[in-house]
């Protein structure tokens, strides 16, 4: 059987990168997944490979800094499908912006604040409610390995994906008993379209890709560990901070 047979899925940040090889492979798995981005287009082409592969896609116009759209992205999904089951915050990302706090523009801080803190926040704030509603799910948050070591020039991100780490750990532990499971997923470098052009000026992304001991990451393998929480195979998993880091952590 499917590992996400019957379940339906709400991924942010599913026009590129990891949200789109999550939402193909979730649909791939059995769950009817709705895509909720600001790139229209991007957004659209993953619907049109979830169909095209005889899954069920739906597109959602959303910007997630904003409450009332990412209320409105549940409210769809659960007008759509009839429920909610997981939940993946997967919208976010750094820019070649960022810097150390004594430097890096107070426009970048509050960017990603809002864009990956916040944004992830509202997903929790309006998607949890509709999972118990549901009789319980999965939330799967985007979490950095930025999160858990140092990283010279990226102090924003930092920032904000420590509050992301944090957050998961206690919507965990309040919702554990209504049947909300809250993990989240911890990146090293991932080539991502966005990442790839990071890899090529910023010497900050350079050095820790160099830190790699198995290659860097693709998209899917990120996808791959997010399908793990939100499959019931983690039925007893929650409050963590699974690293997908290729050995980063270790060495």
């Amino acid at each position: 059987m499917a590992r996400l047979a019957g379940k339906v899925a709400l991924i942010t940040g599913g026009a590129s990168g990891i949200g789109q090889a999550a939402a193909v492979l979730f649909a791939e798995e059995g769950a009817q997944v709705v895509v909720a981005d600001i790139d229209r287009a991007g957004a659209e082409e993953t619907v049109r490979r979830i169909n095209a592969a005889g899954g069920q896609g739906l597109f959602v116009a959303t910007d997630v800094t904003e409450p009332d759209s990412v209320k409105a992205a549940v409210e769809r999904t659960v007008a759509a499908y009839g429920r909610l089951n997981v939940l993946y915050n997967n919208a976010g990302g750094s820019t070649p912006q960022d810097g150390p706090a004594p430097e890096a523009p107070l426009d970048e801080f509050w960017r990603c604040i809002k864009l990956d803190l916040f944004g992830t926040f509202l997903g929790c704030r309006f998607g949890i409610p509709a999972m118990i509603k549901a009789g319980g799910g999965s939330v799967i948050n985007a979490s950095s390995i930025v999160a858990e070591i140092g990283m010279t020039g990226r102090d924003c991100y930092t920032a904000a994906k420590g509050g992301v780490a944090a957050l998961t750990r206690s919507l965990a532990v309040r919702y554990g008993r209504e049947g909300v499971r809250v993990n989240a997923v911890a990146p090293a470098v991932t080539l991502s379209p966005r990442v790839q052009k990071l890899l090529s000026s910023q010497a900050d992304v350079k050095t820790v890709a160099g830190q790699h001991l198995l290659g860097l990451c693709e998209p899917i393998d990120i996808a791959r560990a997010a399908l793990y929480l939100a499959s019931d195979e983690s039925r007893k998993v929650t409050g963590h901070i699974l690293a997908v880091d290729s050995g980063v952590l270790a060495a």
